[in-house]
């Protein structure tokens, strides 16, 4: 059997159309790409027959390494020329503007992407817990709203994002978190995963502030319920997922780790924790929604005309399909935390 050629270190963006049967290219040595065009003949690579489940844009691998076929799963990152990095300093680059005044708490790039300094958001206050609205429809999300919430002294009055699912991100401090009457304890970095129509708690240790984001999907806002229901899915008991360095998947330069995704249940959204080293990605594309919450360091936002500062407690959004670049500028590169709706895989990327 022959080897696969890499007809390319990157997928290839497709629209199919729902019902249709396709044949993806397995042996990279179609001229149709990433189509099947009958050259693997003697190769032994057989192409991969699909009906396409819904009319939609896919990313099907064009690096013929996948593990998913005959969808990219990121593959191509580990090949050469599968992560590739941009000058920031050409002579394009040098002409992008700088973007460093803000509006309220939001600073303006491309495509409505945007960076928040979330301690600059309007905060309310309900008993002991401190909280704003930081990501929602009204500043461009369509499959988020994201949160900020701060409790200090005792625990804080139920609430609930309803039918919604959320997934949590501990910034700093350590205690509690309670769902629906089940309590896990929590530290900072730790991911928690809240499974709709539960009611969280936050119960801070001692004298710390429990700072934790909390991001609903389908957007939702923050309810308030009188009575914590009984109603703890027993079916995912596993709901706090730490970091581990063991657990980190290589991407090029950068790694990464899951930390709330399907295997506790998370059906649509997925948090990941990951580094940058000192480097400046090429520009690139998504085909989901993505927050990243800056942990530490500090670096560059660029999308196509605009950059901008960013560092740690910042919020970066991110809407669907926005090309964009995430620049470490520090020698100890970038630390963040994201999270991508509707996604399971963080490296799965696309270039122009």
């Amino acid at each position: 059997m022959s080897a696969p050629l890499v007809v390319q270190p990157k997928p290839y963006l497709v629209a199919l159309e729902g019902g249709r049967t396709y044949f993806w290219c397995a042996c990279g040595r179609s001229k149709k790409q990433p189509f099947c065009d009958g050259s693997h003949g003697g190769t032994g690579l057989e192409p991969r027959r699909f009906v396409a489940a819904r009319t939609e844009e896919v990313l099907l691998c064009g690096c013929k390494h996948t593990r998913e076929p005959p969808f990219c799963d990121g593959a191509h990152n580990g090949l050469p020329g599968g992560c590739p990095l941009d000058d920031p300093d050409s002579p394009a680059n040098r002409a992008i503007a700088w973007v460093t005044a803000a509006d309220g708490p939001r600073r303006w790039l491309d495509g409505g992407c945007h960076v928040i300094c979330a301690d600059r958001a309007e905060h309310e206050q309900r008993g002991s817990l401190r909280y704003c609205c930081i990501v929602g429809p009204e500043s461009g999300a369509v499959h988020q709203t994201q949160f900020l919430l701060e409790a200090e002294g005792e625990r804080t009055p139920a609430v609930s994002v309803g039918s919604s699912d959320a997934i949590l991100f501990v910034m700093s401090g350590s205690g509690a978190a309670v769902i629906s009457g089940r309590s896990f304890p929590v530290k900072a970095t730790d991911g928690v995963h809240l499974r709709a129509g539960e009611v969280l708690q936050l119960a801070p240790r001692g004298a710390e502030t429990l700072k934790v984001f909390l991001l609903a999907s389908p957007p939702a806002q923050l309810e308030w319920p009188a009575q914590v229901p009984e109603n703890f899915d027993e079916h995912y008991p596993q709901r706090v997922v730490a970091v581990d360095a063991a657990q980190r998947t290589a991407m090029g330069p950068r790694y990464f780790q899951l930390l709330v995704d399907k295997a506790i249940g998370s059906q649509v959204v997925t948090q990941f924790i990951g580094h940058i080293p000192q480097s400046k990605a090429a520009p690139h594309r998504h085909l989901y929604e993505e927050t990243l919450i800056v942990l530490a360091g500090r670096g560059c936002m660029w999308t196509e005309t605009r950059r901008t500062p960013v560092g740690p407690g910042e919020v970066i959004f991110l809407p669907r399909k926005q090309l964009h670049s995430l620049q470490a500028t520090e020698a100890d590169g970038l630390f963040v935390v994201g999270v991508i709706c509707p996604g399971d895989n963080p490296s799965i990327n696309y270039y122009d």
